[in-house]
């Protein structure tokens, strides 16, 4: 590890990096330092254990939820998603099923399209962030939209998608999405340092999100809704994903069945990269690599699990740089 800690500093100090790293391989944690600062002005340094909004790693926790859902038979991964909500958006052909969410396939159009907005700030310039405090805030902002194409027709990165998901869960489990996961994911994986927290009421040890723009750094307060929900913007710590993963391939949150279909290789994205229900799988390399990521305004995190070398490497981080870099080195010592 004197190899893993030399390369990540080297990294740290190159790209400027604040956040966390956490490295558990086989019974235990090889690595694990925070580096920078969660309060800036403060000068309040960056742990092992601080939270971390992780913005789209969400997803991989709404589809544990649906899972969830389907092992206790309150619908099928192939039921049609109108059928599941009292009031269907008029986007949602009614050939759209829960797989189709699951795996960004469904054709629905979006409220973040990437292939037309550069910055997820822009969203809030005619929608304040702060109105952004429940999932049906985000309905207009797609509903009477046209579809893109016809459902299972190929893959489009949908943060939509993952809303009408949230919506799912609320409708069937009768609870607010983020009351179900904090419950059946959180609490049962014994994600003790982990939560759904609002910007404006954020906990100790959790790190404000930081931009740069034109030589001037800022929190990310007012370029993200308020609130995190099912397409993104849960806070973490190093550890708790280490116990997520723990717990989702230990079958504590759900049968083996359900895992292995949470980590099949449902459609192909590239040459390299498929898609499962919430996570994305490198195919580059002889063995198979589970990634769940997220980047927003003054947020990168990425979590892997390494099968091979029964490795789970976390990478947090509250400001723009590094974390990507940071999971290859680990990965290329890795492989030595």
């Amino acid at each position: 590890m004197e190899k893993v800690d030399a390369k990540i500093r080297e990294i740290a100090e190159r790209e400027g990096f604040s956040g966390s790293v956490v490295v558990k391989q086989g019974e235990g944690v090889v690595y694990s330092e925070g580096f920078g600062y969660r309060n800036i002005a403060e000068k309040l340094p960056n742990q092992k254990n601080t939270k971390f909004g992780i913005a789209s790693g969400s997803k991989l926790f709404t589809a544990v939820a649906i899972a969830q859902l389907v092992e206790q038979n309150q619908f099928a991964y192939d039921t049609p998603v109108h059928q599941l909500l009292e009031q269907s958006p008029h986007c949602i052909d009614e050939r759209v099923t829960i797989h189709h969410l699951l795996t960004h396939t469904s054709g629905i159009p979006d409220y973040f399209d990437e292939a037309v907005m550069d910055d997820f700030s822009e969203l809030w310039e005619e929608k304040p962030m702060y109105k952004m405090e429940k999932l049906e805030d985000f309905l207009p902002l797609f509903a009477d939209k046209e579809k893109m194409f016809e459902p299972g027709e190929r893959f489009y990165y949908n943060n939509a998608g993952f809303i009408v998901l949230g919506l799912v869960v609320e409708a069937v489990a009768n609870q607010s999405y983020i009351t179900y996961v904090t419950e059946k994911i959180f609490k049962a994986a014994g994600m003790l340092d982990s939560g759904h927290y609002r910007l404006d009421q954020l906990p100790g040890n959790t790190a404000l999100g930081y931009i740069q723009k034109d030589g001037v750094i800022k929190t990310n307060v007012y370029d993200v809704p308020v609130v995190g929900g099912s397409d993104g913007g849960a806070f973490v710590t190093g550890p708790d994903m280490t116990v997520f993963w723990e717990a989702l391939l230990g079958g504590k949150l759900m049968g083996a069945v359900h895992v292995e279909r949470l980590l099949t290789k449902h459609i192909k994205v590239k040459s390299s990269t498929s898609y499962g229900y919430g996570l994305w799988l490198d195919d580059a390399k002889e063995q198979t690599v589970y990634h769940v990521m997220g980047y927003d305004p003054g947020v990168q995190f990425h979590s892997c699990f390494y099968p091979e070398q029964q490795a789970i490497v976390t990478v947090l981080s509250n400001k723009g740089g590094g974390a990507f870099k940071i999971v290859q080195a680990v990965e290329e010592l890795f492989q030595k």
